[in-house]
């Protein structure tokens, strides 16, 4: 039926053009942001899980930054360990050639003096071998622990070490001024030796979890942040072949609307 009061065309061409131009916004919005799902309202329930994803991704991070101050601390710790050990080669040298029966007291003397300043500088040492204000070789020191999950329950544990001047074996007036005195602290000082060596290797082996699992956690939240970007990421190229078809649809819909548009005006030719 021909009408002046209702145009059902152009009613069915208005429907299917005012479509395809909510699409093409949907398209060119995943041009503009690089996201198919960029809220809630694109998709709830993607926009729900990527949202959780981003969460854990975000807690790893967090678990990353523990875990190197964690690695910084002990490589500060091993660091201060070695210079240590290096120190009582030093004098175990000292003390040995102190033990001498055949150099006079002058020498001995300045051995002693030798001895006494890299004994202290043991102490100076362990005192500055801090990271971030922790110190973890210090006498009374506390064991340092790090995020090892993204919801805190799960730690990894260092345990410290003492590897100040008592807690090696020495004192604070260990000396070889003496030649008796000498020949005992040789094997005061191998102990000593064996000790901080004992330790350095505990601190390794605990430097050493921490690097697996940051390797782990780093790897993990790579994983995360891809599964994000398959979830909610818009394909360009898709898009883009995408908007070239909308842009051709919507040409073809303007063109129907104009058509359905002029259909009443053939009414007229039936009065003529």
């Amino acid at each position: 039926m021909l009408s002046v009061n209702t145009n059902n065309g152009a009613m069915i061409a208005l429907q299917y053009l005012t479509k395809t131009q909510g699409e093409i916004s949907q398209t060119q919005s995943a041009i503009s942001t690089g996201y198919k799902v960029a809220s809630a309202k694109d998709d709830g329930a993607t926009y729900a899980i990527a949202q959780n994803m981003r969460g854990s991704v975000a807690a790893y991070q967090s678990v990353s930054d523990s875990l190197n101050r964690g690695i910084s601390t002990v490589d500060v710790a091993m660091s201060a360990g070695q210079s240590i050990s290096d120190l009582l080669i030093q004098m175990k040298a000292k003390a040995l050639a102190s033990s001498d029966k055949s150099i006079d007291t002058a020498s001995r003397a300045a051995l002693n003096n030798d001895f006494t300043a890299l004994r202290d500088q043991i102490q100076t040492i362990v005192d500055n071998a801090s990271f971030n204000g922790f110190n973890l070789i210090k006498s009374g020191a506390t064991d340092i622990t790090a995020l090892a999950n993204a919801d805190g329950t799960k730690k990894i544990t260092v345990q410290h070490q003492d590897l100040s001047l008592t807690g090696i074996g020495l004192t604070a007036t260990s000396n070889i001024s003496v030649q008796s005195g000498a020949t005992a602290m040789v094997g005061t000082i191998q102990t000593a030796l064996t000790n901080v060596n004992k330790a350095l290797a505990s601190l390794s082996a605990g430097a050493k979890k921490y690097s697996i699992q940051l390797d782990f956690t780093t790897k993990l939240s790579d994983t995360l942040t891809s599964g994000i970007g398959n979830l909610v990421d818009a394909n360009m190229a898709e898009e883009s072949a995408r908007l070239t078809a909308l842009q051709t649809k919507q040409q073809l819909g303007v063109q129907a609307l104009s058509i359905a548009n002029s259909a009443p005006q053939t009414i007229l030719s039936l009065f003529q």
